[in-house]
């Protein structure tokens, strides 16, 4: 099939390379789609945006973060959410665009990213997103008991989840943040031996009474690193919905939850602050 017009002109479109606090950041654009770019810092893919259409989500972890978004309530329903990372604000948008007149705070600690998506990648000024520049604790500290729905967690530093977001006491503080019946949703990342990812999921459900894990096979049996997508609440989950939404992807994904996700950590331990530490970072040839 032939390129559109507009796949031509973004294709001849120049990428926009600039520094930012956390390193040197590069908006490519999309070859097949018009107004479409991809956000990476220092080589690593971090967000996917099309301007003309913020409900499209092209990495697989987004797209099954939009599954959750898609579940948490009946279709169109505003929502109240907080996004912890903004990258582009993918997510922001897609709640935006899904679920006209949601509120949304999102706590983006790189002041001169979000300055640089702002000038190149605009909102939709009619949306009720409000950006915070502040370290994800602190914004999180900021907002006012039971006010989300919906908080996300898609935190990366040099590839990484920094370690005071890894915790029980970061988690208590989600908790507080959370209306009963809200969800936690985080993105995490891990290889093998997959020992990052046990010790997270023991972590929320040591905190939360329910809790769901998606990620794609290879991951599962720790052939190869890469993300898994966490649903967490005290309510019961939409697992069989979000299960087979994750099946028909184009990257299908496996849902685990109960007895098969509690067997998967293995007996690993809650973590607090005391012991946190950073996720692993990602081979090189994750990037390649």
């Amino acid at each position: 099939m032939g390129r559109t017009r507009n796949s031509r002109r973004a294709a001849s479109a120049a990428a926009v390379v600039e520094a930012v606090d956390g390193g040197l950041a590069e908006l490519i654009p999309d070859p097949d789609r018009g107004r479409a770019w991809t956000l990476l810092i220092d080589g690593a893919p971090q967000s996917h945006v099309d301007l003309d259409d913020p409900a499209y989500l092209d990495f697989e972890y987004q797209r099954r973060l939009g599954h959750v978004i898609d579940l948490l309530a009946p279709p169109g329903r505003p929502v109240q959410v907080v996004h912890l990372g903004g990258g582009a604000f993918t997510l922001a948008r897609y709640v935006a665009a899904t679920r006209p007149r949601s509120t949304q705070q999102v706590v983006e600690r790189d002041a001169a990213l979000v300055r640089l998506v702002r000038r190149e990648l605009p909102l939709d000024p009619g949306a009720r997103i409000r950006v915070r520049s502040v370290d994800a604790r602190e914004g999180l500290r900021k907002v006012p008991e039971a006010w989300a729905d919906l908080v996300i967690a898609d935190v990366f530093s040099g590839a990484r989840t920094p370690a005071h977001l890894t915790s029980t006491e970061f988690l208590d503080e989600v908790r507080r943040v959370l209306r009963p019946g809200g969800v936690y949703a985080a993105n995490l990342a891990d290889g093998p031996p997959l020992a990052h990812l046990r010790g997270q999921i023991a972590t929320v459900g040591a905190r939360f009474a329910e809790v769901a894990v998606v990620a794609d096979a290879g991951v599962w049996r720790g052939k190869r690193f890469g993300n898994a997508v966490l649903m967490a609440a005290d309510v019961q989950l939409p697992v069989p919905e979000l299960t087979r939404r994750c099946a028909s992807d184009p990257h299908p994904g496996r849902v685990e939850h109960g007895r098969a996700l509690r067997d998967f950590t293995g007996g690993a331990g809650a973590v607090t602050d005391d012991m946190a530490v950073a996720s692993p970072a990602p081979p090189p040839s994750v990037f390649r």
